[in-house]
């Protein structure tokens, strides 16, 4: 059942004719307007299913810099996997008040302890989500790319409790920066902190003692913006208190020529997970003939679609049996609520972008 407020926003944007705040009308997502304290000035975002089901999941996403939330979900193809699924799908959404390049900061400390910034803004999101729309608290996952894979890392460290589980898209380890240089220096792969100083960092980051979040961490092996590196340090991060082995339990091929990797625990249970995504550069995977995501930049066709492998591993799409059959997808239909726009991935791209802004204001060289 919807919520009184999803109602209204429904029926304002019906009455004016066009989306809220500037949200293009081919976006199905509706402005989540109040959660409560925003201590990350952040802005959210979401889509739930026509007939939700009781007691459903909830997906948290997060873009990477230069994107936004009906870009990357356009992209993606999370609410079209959450309509045919019946699920619930979140996106927290920077700002260029906080961030010149839309960037979530996972180098700043005062936006990654539990309790502030722009974790605890998130945080509030999903228990406002959770309030008005009935999600089981106990399958709500986060997942982000690059910039947004690091701030859902940060999630999953200051809230563990939250999440059941959460995928890391070319992004980078909890705390292991806290400043913009040193957040270049990771993202080259320099300085990363060894895996007894990430694992300690993630077990102060809150009081929690277990059951912890399942991780699944997904990186291009021609990515020369985040370096591999990162990835390696995420799960290194990840494995002291999942209990699991240095090596991989399991190693094997996936949809053709990628890799993955699986470490578990005690249970048996595929705690963490890597894939390795042969010859792609920074960006997240899709299969576009899957029907579920398009081509933008840093969205990119891999053969391999991140958004139904990570679906399934968290129980969302039993079977791949639809919910119920999709409408046909109209090619041409493109969000223009979008800071991306169309044209060729560049490797570095977005780090470049980054840098000459950070230049331009004196704050590198």
């Amino acid at each position: 059942m919807r919520s009184l407020s999803d109602t209204l926003e429904r029926l304002a944007r019906f009455r004016t004719g066009k989306s809220s705040d500037a949200t293009a009308a081919t976006s199905t997502l509706y402005r989540l307007q109040r959660f409560g304290p925003n201590p990350g000035a952040l802005e959210a975002w979401y889509h739930v299913p026509e007939g939700l089901t009781e007691a459903p999941a909830l997906v948290v996403v997060l873009h990477g810099c230069t994107q936004n939330a009906a870009g990357y979900d356009h992209a993606s193809g999370w609410s079209k996997l959450a309509e045919d699924f019946g699920f619930a799908v979140l996106y927290p959404q920077q700002v260029q008040a906080n961030n010149p390049n839309l960037c979530f900061n996972w180098f700043n400390l005062r936006d990654i302890r539990r309790g502030q910034g722009e974790v605890h803004s998130i945080r509030q999101m999903v228990e406002t989500m959770i309030a008005d729309h009935g999600i089981d608290r106990r399958r709500v996952y986060i997942t982000g790319l690059s910039a947004g894979g690091a701030m859902a890392n940060a999630a999953l460290c200051a809230h563990p409790e939250i999440f059941a589980g959460g995928a890391i898209i070319a992004g980078l380890p909890y705390a292991a920066a806290t400043s913009v240089a040193e957040a270049f220096d990771r993202m080259r792969g320099h300085g990363i902190p060894d895996a007894e100083s990430l694992q300690k960092r993630l077990s102060g980051a809150s009081p929690h003692s277990g059951p912890w979040p399942t991780i699944s961490v997904w990186h291009g092996t021609n990515d020369r913006t985040v370096a591999q590196a990162n990835a390696n340090a995420v799960i290194a991060q990840w494995s002291g208190v999942h209990g699991v082995p240095s090596s991989p339990s399991l190693v094997e091929a996936v949809d053709g020529r990628h890799k993955r990797l699986a470490w578990r625990d005690r249970s048996g249970r595929d705690a963490i997970e890597l894939y390795r995504i042969d010859g792609m550069g920074h960006g997240t995977p899709l299969d576009v003939a899957s029907g579920y995501g398009h081509t933008a930049p840093y969205m990119l066709d891999a053969g391999i679609s991140s958004t139904l492998h990570i679906a399934r591993s968290w129980g969302l799409t039993p079977s791949f049996q639809r919910r119920r059959e999709r409408a046909a997808y109209v090619k041409s239909a493109r969000p223009a609520h979008t800071a991306s726009r169309s044209q060729p991935d560049r490797q570095g791209d977005i780090q470049s972008v980054i840098e000459r802004a950070l230049r331009s204001a004196g704050l590198i060289r």
